[in-house]
């Protein structure tokens, strides 16, 4: 029998509820929110969702409080990273320090959360994402209030990837309040970008424009930084959310790739008066639990990890609670077989007496062979003396190594922090005091703007070299080199 799963979403307008075995859609509710009580994903009034979230309970008549939870995505980021084949047990260290340096963002203010992907040999490949905790935290305090308990939780758009069947592809997803770009390949999300729109309600119309330069920028960006396999008239594009509703708009958003634009299409089974498109976050918290153990299977996407921070998972049962009342069983016997055995030993105590005069002598033989092994060790003694000394000169060494990796980790970490999304640095090249900065822009403003922010931490930067890249008579990105002291 399939299983049931109940997910959760809480967006700004509304809060959807999704019941499914398997593929099979069972219930499905939404509840509209009064203007306010949720912002950019962020829950203003706990109090007030949490009773809107039990009131939606109720009237989709769910009696379960365990839930996949999804929560907005906003201001996340997202990394593909590549390390060398590390031992499970010191990964998640090494995720945490490669994260302080391509997240730029301090570590205290997100919860940051990773998967390990198939990788070549000699190779570990990671899936990092970090988001922020107060979203996060307001969310769960939200449901908890609601005596609903999150067991699972998942980004909106890493939920939305999961649903496609495609391995590659560009999802556009358009609400009132936020639009989403999402570029897969290989069945992984390439880049991500969520950005929000004005909080005030705006018809569709009014914002294609800055939807179709949002989607174009982002597209160029993208080939950009993947000259080797850009996205082309090949790669389908989909449309989820208020872009539904406007389909003659589709052509204006593939234009620049001159691909097909269609409707993002549920992988659920249809059902009669269920809206997909409406529902579409929650069929990819769904998808999470279904395709579980089935990597490979078909061409979803392949990063799927639970985003529900430690600190709020439900303890595991513990061993002792099942161990305990199996020990008392097994304790009672043993003390039956106890009382056999001692009657047993009583006999056979008599002949260990007679065999330990024997062994006396021969630990008295043993004990002369300690005398020697003393000797031979009291030599060896000698001699760590100076082998000491020289551990000391390489420990020295080794320290001073690591203050200059700390200083070039320190700097390294401010270039990146301070890069904008729109510039893709190739290379970071320290050379004594001063470092050697290179990478493509999408925009030359943007490379004087990226100056003008290194300006701030480094007391001399300067531009060796800005140039255009041409294709034709068109700009298509800038090459520069910045020299930092």
């Amino acid at each position: 029998m399939a299983k049931r799963v109940t997910t959760l979403y809480v967006r700004d307008e509304a809060i959807d509820l999704l019941v499914t075995e398997g593929r099979r859609i069972k219930k499905w509710t939404s509840l509209r929110l009064e203007p306010g009580l949720v912002s950019q994903g962020f829950v203003q009034d706990e109090a007030r969702v949490a009773d809107a979230i039990t009131r939606l309970f109720e009237l989709a008549k769910v009696k379960t409080a365990r839930v996949i939870a999804g929560v907005s995505g906003l201001n996340s980021i997202y990394r593909l990273i590549s390390l060398p084949q590390l031992p499970k047990a010191i990964l998640p260290e090494a995720a945490k320090n490669e994260a302080r340096r391509v997240i730029p963002a301090p570590l205290e203010e997100v919860y940051l959360t990773y998967q390990v992907l198939p990788a070549p040999p000699g190779e570990t490949r990671l899936f990092l994402a970090a988001f922020p905790r107060n979203v996060t935290d307001a969310l769960v305090r939200t449901l908890h209030r609601a005596r609903v308990q999150p067991y699972v939780m998942d980004l909106a758009p890493l939920a939305l990837c999961r649903t496609l069947d495609q391995p590659r592809a560009v999802i556009v997803h358009a609400r009132s309040d936020h639009l989403e770009v999402m570029v897969m390949e290989d069945r992984l999300p390439q880049l991500i970008r969520r950005l929000s729109l004005p909080g005030e309600v705006v018809p569709l119309d009014e914002r294609l424009p800055a939807i179709i330069e949002e989607v174009d920028r982002t597209i160029t960006f993208y080939n950009s930084s993947h000259k080797e396999k850009p996205l082309d008239s090949t790669v389908p594009m989909f449309v989820a959310g208020d872009l539904v509703q406007a389909p003659q708009s589709w052509p204006a958003l593939g234009w620049k790739l001159n691909c097909p634009v269609s409707m993002l299409p549920s992988p659920l089974e249809p059902r009669a008066g269920f809206d997909a498109n409406e529902f579409m976050v929650n069929i990819g918290l769904a998808l999470k639990v279904f395709s579980a153990g089935k990597k490979n299977a078909d061409s979803s996407s392949l990063v799927n990890f639970n985003a529900l921070p430690e600190v709020y998972r439900p303890e595991p049962i513990r061993l002792a609670n099942v161990l305990i009342p199996v020990g008392v069983v097994i304790l009672a016997f043993l003390l039956v077989y106890i009382g056999v055995m001692a009657h047993q030993k009583a006999s056979d105590n008599s002949r260990l007496r007679s065999e330990l005069a024997s062994a006396q002598s021969r630990v008295a033989a043993q004990q002369a062979k300690v005398a020697t092994l003393n000797q031979s060790l009291k030599q060896v003694e000698d001699s760590i003396a100076p082998a000491e000394a020289t551990t000391t000169i390489l420990n020295n060494t080794l320290t001073s190594l690591e203050a200059a990796r700390e200083r070039f980790d320190s700097e390294l970490n401010e270039i990146v922090a301070l890069l904008p999304w729109s510039i893709n640095l190739t290379a970071v090249n320290h050379q004594g005091a001063s470092v050697t900065v290179t990478g493509i822009a999408a925009d030359e403003n943007d490379v004087f703007t990226y100056v003008i922010a290194l300006g701030t931490r480094f007391s001399e930067v300067t531009v060796s070299s800005i140039t255009a890249r041409m294709q034709g008579t068109v700009v298509t990105g800038w090459d520069f080199s910045l020299l930092l002291r």
